[in-house]
Formats: structure tokens, sequence, C-alpha cells
């Protein structure tokens, strides 16, 4: 155990009060005779809570002299030619090495604690490590050094994980971002970046946080989310899954819309496993986290301005480059500015089988959103050219959203059927019905077949996928089991 110094109480001579303003006498112990005393059991709890501050605050300098002592240690050279598995082992066994020369006592669980969280800060994200190894955390948004809160199963709840302060949390975010050639400091305050297992991180730092250094982590896992898992959560149905299998075979263009952590991503990667292994794909993202599974792809990610402001390689640069390098398909991990103007330009002009997603909160918001992003890139086209644009480029349109308490729902695929007079026409051919939330809080409901069959089943026919004309009859498809 950690011993803790005795420091000698001063006292004070007592002087004699003035009699207009009597005071009452100090007793040995401190405190005011005429006082209410405070019951043993608060003065133990306040004892306790001192010494477990105290105790944490040894335990961190302790730390922090043993990570102090490992780095003058270990030669950085020769760990980056060596084995990962069998650095970390001699490593730890360093750190056990060091923790023992120090004349501090320290019983197992301390030792093995310092040894894990020291390893974490070498190899790893520090205090991050331990929540990153939890499979059912899919964000990790981070307030500041001491408020960390993490979602599970779609329910935010706050971590016990904590950073000893700011400069703590910005070594880790400097780590991030560095990876991948980014950097977070004064002059670039906001940085998108990634992990490993190719998470999406966004940080803000002071003096755009106020409150201090803040971090935000959407995780997508070492064990994707595939369409068995999608049926097997009921966010899909099957008809519905092997519907889009054939849009996408057929080469239709498709925009998966929704709203921040709705699920367009993780639905985007799923729709591009149906592509065939024999195209060439040709990705484009902010931060790359597209985990496509064919042998043929070719990654493309932006670049943020260097120090000067300069050389910046926007997603609308790549996707005019992609254009010259004879992809087969385009896969555009989200349009958020003037490269969807472009967007609908390629898949105009004989890039069919695109796919997309942008943000709004449905297919019929889907139109509204694309005119606005094109007007406010500074594009000088009337709405009816944008309209028509829309209309004959895009053939499917797919809404993901996250319903109350957590369920994620395609909550709609919808047709793009063209123009009528100034609109474009849209029609439902499978959607979710929300039918109420149950005693646990979670919404539930049924998916339906609205009964209208889409305009281009000859031409799925036509690129060798048979649809049954009987799956379009209105219907419902599955209903969720309610508490479940």
């Amino acid at each position: 155990m950690f011993g803790r110094s005795k420091i000698p109480t001063l006292k004070v001579p007592k002087q004699p009060a003035p009699e207009a303003q009597p005071q009452a006498a100090e007793t040995s112990s401190g405190e005011s005779a005429g006082a209410p005393k405070l019951p043993a059991s608060a003065k133990a709890a306040a004892g306790a809570n001192n010494k477990k501050k105290d105790r944490s605050d040894e335990f961190y300098e302790l730390k922090t002299r043993v990570h102090k002592k490992l780095v003058e240690t270990l030669d950085l050279a020769e760990i980056g030619k060596r084995n990962s598995d069998d650095i970390k082992e001699e490593v730890r066994q360093i750190i056990a090495k060091l923790c023992d020369d120090e004349d501090v006592l320290l019983n197992f669980n301390e030792k093995q604690q310092i040894v894990t969280e020291i390893l974490n800060e070498t190899f790893g994200l520090g205090p991050l490590e331990a929540i990153l190894t939890d499979p059912h955390v899919s964000d990790i948004l981070i307030n500041g050094p001491k408020q960390v809160y993490v979602e599970r199963k779609g329910r935010l709840e706050k971590s016990t994980c904590v950073f000893k302060d700011d400069a703590h949390l910005m070594h880790v975010i400097d780590k991030i971002v560095s990876s991948v050639g980014r950097r977070c400091d004064e002059v670039s305050p906001m940085v998108d970046a990634r992990l490993k297992d190719g998470s999406r991180v966004n940080a803000i730092i002071p003096p755009l946080a106020i409150d201090g250094a803040s971090m935000s982590i959407r995780r997508f896992g070492t064990d994707p989310i595939t369409w068995d898992d999608y049926i097997r959560y009921n966010s899909v149905t099957k008809e519905m899954c092997d519907f889009l299998k054939a849009c996408v075979l057929s080469h239709m263009n498709i925009i998966v819309v929704g709203g921040t952590g709705s699920g367009k991503t993780t639905l985007l990667n799923n729709l591009s496993s149906f592509i065939p292994d024999t195209e060439r794909i040709v990705t484009i993202e902010d931060s790359a986290e597209l985990q496509l599974r064919q042998p043929h792809i070719v990654r493309l990610e932006t670049r943020p301005p260097n120090i000067e402001g300069k050389g910046q390689v926007a997603i609308r640069d790549l996707l005019i480059n992609s254009l010259r390098m004879r992809p087969d398909r385009i896969v555009v991990g989200e349009c958020r500015g003037a490269e969807t103007l472009d967007m609908l330009q390629a898949m105009n002009t004989g890039h069919d089988g695109s796919l997309t997603t942008i943000h709004a909160n449905s297919v019929r918001d889907a139109v509204q959103r694309v005119e606005t992003m094109v007007m406010m890139a500074g594009f000088d086209l009337p709405i009816r050219a944008i309209r028509n644009q829309f209309a004959s480029a895009v053939h499917l349109l797919i809404n993901a959203n996250r319903l109350t308490g957590g369920p994620r729902k395609v909550m709609s695929i919808a047709e793009v059927q063209g123009m009528e007079g100034e609109a474009v026409t849209i029609q439902e051919i499978f959607k979710f019905e929300q039918l109420g939330i149950d005693a646990t809080g979670k919404a539930y409901g049924q998916f339906i077949a609205t009964g209208l069959r889409p305009g281009f089943l000859d031409r799925l026919k036509y690129s060798g996928v048979e649809m049954d004309p009987a799956l379009f009859e209105r219907r419902v498809l599955s209903r969720d089991p309610v508490g479940a």
C-alpha cells in the first residue's frame, strides 16, 4: 500500500474575542463548540474520500515515473523492426521490473493495473484502449478529459474512463491524427481522422471547444455488420434485401439518405458487397472507412490544407479525377457540397451503378437537400435543371434512420420515377411503419410492401435478374416483437 506522509497540524494560539462579537470556543479537535457536530459516519466518509484522492494522485505519480524510465530504457528504432506481440511481452516484463525497483509496496492488482495502463499509453491510445476492446460500443464521445460517454446497443451512458488532464487528452488526439498524416493545433483546431480498424474520428480543440478538447469516435468494429445481421435484428426484411441486391447487380444509381448516426455508411458498405468481383471500384471519402471486400478497388481520400493553407484536395477534385480512371463503379462516402452536382453528372454520363450518401430526413427531403447543396456550392443553375439532373441520374433512394430507444431501420426504399411538371416524382416500394414504443422505451413497428411495382423491372430482367412480381403485392413483410 502507498505510504502517506503525516503533515503536522499547526496550532494557532487562541485570541480573546471582543465582547461585542462573541465567538464560540474551539474544541481540541478544531470544531466550534457551538456549531453542530458532524456525525461519525460523515467524518469517516470525508476521510475516506480524501484518502482515495491522495491514493489516486500517488498512483498516477508512480505510473508517470515508471513510464518516464521506460521511455529512457527503450530503443524506439529497434521497436519498429520487431514483431508487435513479441515486443509487447518484453516491454511488459520491463515495466514489471521497473515497478519492483520503486520503493513502494504494491499488491498484485495494483501492479497489473500500472503495467496495463503503461502498455496502453506506449502502444495504444491510453484510457481508450479498454473501451475499444468492447464490441458493444458503437460511439465514444469525449467532452474534455473527465467526461467520456459511450453508446452501447443504441443507448448513451457515462464511462468510467477518464484522462488525467487536458494535456493527456491532447497527447492521445495527436497520436491519432499524426498516424494518418494530419495535425490538430491552434491553426487547424478541427480534424477528421480514422483508427487502424477503420473507425471514424473527429476532434475539435480550444479555442473552438470552450470547455477543453472534444473527440468523437464512430466505431465500425472488427466484425462488420452483414445482411444476415440486418435481417436478424429486423432492420430490414429478406424481401427488401433481395430487391436491393437485384438493383445493385443491375447497375442502378443509389443514394442512401439519413441523419447523423442512422447507419448510412454501414448500409452503403453492405450495398457495395453486392458488386461483382469482376468490376473496378473507385471509392472516395473524407476519411477512409468503407470496408469493401472486392479485389479490384482503388481507395481515394481527401487531403486538408497544409500550415500555409495550400495543398487541399477535396472530394470534388477526387471525383473529377476518378472519371479518368476507368471505373465500373464510383462509391462516394458522402456528398455534402460542390461534389453533389459532379456526382449527378457522373451518374448521367455512363457511370451507372454509382453509390453515395447524403444527409436528409427522408427520401422526399433528398431532392430539396440536393438542390440546396448545389446552390450553396455557387452553381448558377435554375431549380428545374437541378431537378432534371436528379430525376435522370438517380434510380433508387434508401432512407436509414435510428428510432427512439436505439433500433436502426431501413425506413423506406423508393424509386425515382422522373419529372411531372416542376416536381420530381418518387414512389415508395417498401417502407417501415412505426406502431408505438414498448415498455423498454424502444420503438417498434412493421415492414410493409406498398403494392407499387418499380418501373425498372424490365431493366432488372435485361440485366439477368428475375424478380417475382408477387414480391411487391401489398402486405406486411414482418413485425417487430414488442419488448424485444
